[in-house]
């Protein structure tokens, strides 16, 4: 039996804590607590403003229909924008952190690196005029030839967009705005694989990408995910490229190069709030609700799924 156990309550000694780690300490706490609370008061705001549009009839809501009604095309853009930018970005993204950290020589990957992180400074509405100016008019010859080759398939069903602001569009865009988020924390994970694995990897006679195959790329699964997640949210809320490019017609549908092209909740709120008065307001920021609890949805699945990656570790 040990000493400590047998003395009483009041004669043992708390750890000393200087006074420095104490108000380090109250102030993390303070500013987790005010994070709490600001979610929380956004929540409560947008729960409050956004009743009179729950509780009134499909008569008073614009274009007399019921809410869901109404929410629900936006909700289907704004996942179907966000999938396709997260197919197309994740794999490119990858790609490029594992070049960076594995197989770039020094002079060229520091460089490389900073124009990467450079993107993310970017002004979503310069990617909207970019798009609009340059992309848009370029995809109408490959719109085309998916109708032609891949009509059978409801993506390319067509009749494709003579003008390119499609919702394939809108995900080359979207693509481009994240990319350079999901590469920077992948490159940052990458890095943080222990040196041993990788040695001793190489040691047994991989090849360098059997090595990252099976050392760099499990141990770094659990933050591609995370930085996948991150892109996915700023492509859940963008609005000034939607906004810009997009040419919405209202009503869900799959295809991707067709002119008729459900819009999203951020660009919806953009584009009509100016000219909205009365319930009308209401409406749309309970649409703005939805996309909150979207996101916060996202971001508790991450969090899930990287919680059940987290035995995997540099010490395992």
């Amino acid at each position: 039996m040990s000493t400590s156990a047998t003395l009483p309550r009041e004669d043992r000694k708390r750890p000393y804590q200087r006074r420095g780690d104490r108000v380090f300490a109250g102030a993390a706490l303070a500013a987790g607590s005010l994070i709490l609370l600001v979610l929380a008061g956004v929540a409560a705001f947008l729960v409050y403003e956004a009743w009179p549009a729950i509780t009134a009839s499909a008569d008073e809501l614009p274009g007399d229909q019921s809410l869901v009604a109404y929410v629900a095309p936006l909700i289907f853009g704004t996942l179907l924008s966000a999938a396709i930018a997260l197919l197309l970005a994740t794999p490119v993204a990858v790609g490029i952190a594992l070049f960076i950290t594995h197989y770039a020589p020094r002079r060229l990957a520091q460089p490389l690196g900073y124009v990467i992180d450079l993107l993310a400074a970017v002004p979503s509405i310069i990617y909207g005029l970019w798009g609009l100016s340059v992309l848009a008019p370029r995809t109408t010859a490959l719109s085309g030839w998916l109708e032609a080759k891949l009509g059978f398939i409801p993506l390319f069903a067509g009749p494709a967009s003579a003008t390119g602001r499609t919702m394939m569009t809108i995900g080359i865009v979207l693509a481009v705005m994240i990319l350079p988020i999901i590469t920077a924390v992948s490159r940052e994970v990458f890095l943080q694989t222990p040196r041993l694995h990788e040695e001793a990897s190489l040691a047994l006679g991989a090849t360098r990408w059997e090595m990252i195959r099976m050392a760099v790329l499990p141990f770094g699964r659990s933050g591609v995910i995370s930085a996948a997640m991150l892109g996915l949210g700023r492509a859940l809320g963008e609005t000034m490229a939607v906004a810009i490019i997009l040419s919405p017609s209202g009503g869900v549908t799959f295809n991707l190069i067709g002119q008729g092209n459900p819009s999203t909740i951020a660009a919806n709120i953009a584009l009509q709030f100016p000219e909205s008065s009365g319930v009308a307001v209401n409406t749309l920021i309970a649409s703005g609700l939805v996309l909150f609890v979207i996101t916060l949805a996202v971001n508790m699945l991450a969090r899930w799924i990287v919680s059940r990656r987290s035995e995997f570790s540099g010490a395992n």
